[in-house]
């Protein structure tokens, strides 16, 4: 059993290496294709899976990537030829802000449909193992993108990359391994900001990045009619799926990125799919925007997200951009297994402390409700009304002008200033209305008399209410199995550059 595995370790070795050359690597990568990271099994619980799902060690696979959810999917072909989800992987860092990479220091991580050749695949990384996602493309490069050494890594930490922990990029890594040994020549790439659902395009729809988050959830809808790898071209600076030679065309169609689009057709087949789903989900979509779903506020000052299973194990961590959860909630998931080991130089995403201070927390809709109209906002404070003045005389200014993350018409809705008066105020008003022969007609200005006094006690609370709760260190690791071998970063984690500086 001994020789056989160590048999099939150094054929693996061989095939990398002439899958490197072969792909115009230089021959000092060549000699780090027999790097002990990289060929790392996969694992019998993993192969186990894959018999279950009809699948093969060695078959395709294919990766799509959600910032909003902080999940990795890997999907491999079944042996009917079509792609299935394996398994998913919380996503331990990522950095930025939903939408896509637009220039080299922005700190995004990239969005859109890459492809990884054996080339991009990196045995000597610094951040344990890694592979290039292939920034830019040539739609990106149409558009003037730049960027570069954008990479899936271990070691949870990120500046424009997605990071996984060491554990979860060795596993990966080696199923990308196995479906090049299978001939699988590229897998695709495919990184959203979120699952292009109607609810997601919905929660999102005043974002600016709506029009290229429309293009590519045409190659999403692509894949989830088919489960096949959509074929992607790109033409007048957009991306084209599953183009095709005309019935009349004596070649094939010729697409550059920059240059208009040649005659080509979709295979009906997939078309009338794609534009069956892509009606359900627009008539999904108007429901929601008609009865009034809330519009995801725009963060200001956040620097990526982080799965919310790493958020739990981390000092006051946050999931950042990536969906949260309630405190009770991460307090569970405090007491479950990491998916791998969190070094202890992890750099969590800094809470929104201030728009969740100032919301109502009995009206969250309103906190949320966010078309991001600011200066509509302020035109309005400007009014001049009488609740208005009033507010301002009170002191509730500072409440009103967080509201601008609040839809223009939640805002008016809620605008009057007696909505937002202390706990302290409302109960004195209320045990008042009931001692025996209280004016009534008097209320208005009790109420308006000292208002600002317990106002600021009350903004305090909602502070202290909204901070997250302490979580319990997990430095030392927590993850499926004993930390791997050479887990520890080669250089501290907050030196990146330094840290990439070798890989070319």
């Amino acid at each position: 059993m001994n020789s056989r595995s160590l048999a099939r370790a150094l054929l693996a070795s061989v095939a990398l290496a002439t899958s490197i050359v072969l792909a115009g690597c230089d021959t000092d990568q060549v000699s780090l294709a027999t790097n002990a990271k990289a060929n790392q099994p996969v694992s019998p619980k993993l192969v186990a899976a894959m018999g279950e799902k009809d699948m093969d060690l060695q078959s395709p696979i294919l990766i799509r990537l959600f910032k909003s959810e902080a999940e990795l999917e890997i999907w491999k072909q079944t042996r009917s030829g079509q792609f299935a989800l394996l398994k998913t992987y919380p996503i331990c860092r990522w950095s930025g802000d939903l939408g896509p990479k637009v220039r080299e220091g922005d700190r995004q991580a990239p969005e859109g449909f890459y492809s990884i050749n054996p080339s991009q695949m990196n045995p000597q990384s610094a951040y344990y193992l890694s592979f290039n996602t292939g920034f830019p493309n040539a739609f990106d490069k149409a558009l003037g993108r730049t960027g570069s050494q954008l990479m899936v890594h271990g070691d949870c930490s990120s500046r424009g990359c997605y990071a996984m922990t060491d554990e979860q990029i060795a596993e990966i890594y080696s199923l990308g391994r196995e479906s090049f040994f299978g001939g699988q020549k590229a897998f695709q790439f495919q990184a959203y900001p979120f699952k292009m659902t109607p609810v997601n395009m919905a929660k999102h729809r005043n974002n600016p990045n709506m029009a290229f988050w429309k293009m590519i959830k045409e190659g999403y809808d692509h894949f989830e009619v088919t489960r096949q790898e959509p074929k992607v071209d790109f033409c007048e600076r957009k991306y084209v799926f599953d183009a095709a030679k005309a019935p009349d065309a004596k070649r094939d169609p010729v697409f550059d990125a920059s240059a208009k689009c040649p005659a080509y057709v979709i295979p009906e087949d997939i078309a009338s799919a794609v534009r069956e789903k892509e009606q359900r989900d627009e008539a999904e979509y108007n429901k929601l925007v008609a009865k009034g779903t809330p519009v995801a506020r725009m963060n200001t000052g956040i620097d990526g997200g982080m799965n919310k299973i790493f958020a739990a194990k981390i000092p006051e961590g946050s999931t950042g951009l990536s969906e949260g959860a309630e405190g009770n909630t991460l307090q569970m998931l405090a007491m479950s297994k990491a998916p791998g080991t969190i070094p202890g130089t992890v750099n969590p995403p800094k809470p929104n402390l201030e728009p969740a201070a100032a919301a109502p927390q009995q009206e969250p809709v309103v906190a949320v409700a966010a078309p991001a109209a600011n200066t509509r906002v302020a035109s309005a404070d400007k009014s001049g009304g009488f609740f208005s003045n009033l507010g301002r005389k009170m002191g509730l200014g500072a409440a009103d002008t967080t509201a601008t993350t609040s839809a223009p018409q939640a805002t008016a809705s809620v605008t009057p200033a007696p909505a937002a008066p202390s706990t302290a105020s409302r109960l004195r008003a209320a045990v008042t209305r009931f001692v025996p022969g209280h004016d009534k007609s008097k209320d208005a200005p009790a109420v308006a008399a000292k208002p600002a006094e317990p106002a600021k006690p009350a903004e305090t609370k909602v502070v202290a209410a909204t901070r997250p709760a302490l979580k319990p260190s997990v430095s030392g690791g927590a993850g499926d199995g004993a930390q791997l071998a050479g887990a520890a970063p080669v250089v501290s984690s907050n030196s990146f550059d330094s840290r990439f500086g070798a890989v070319k």
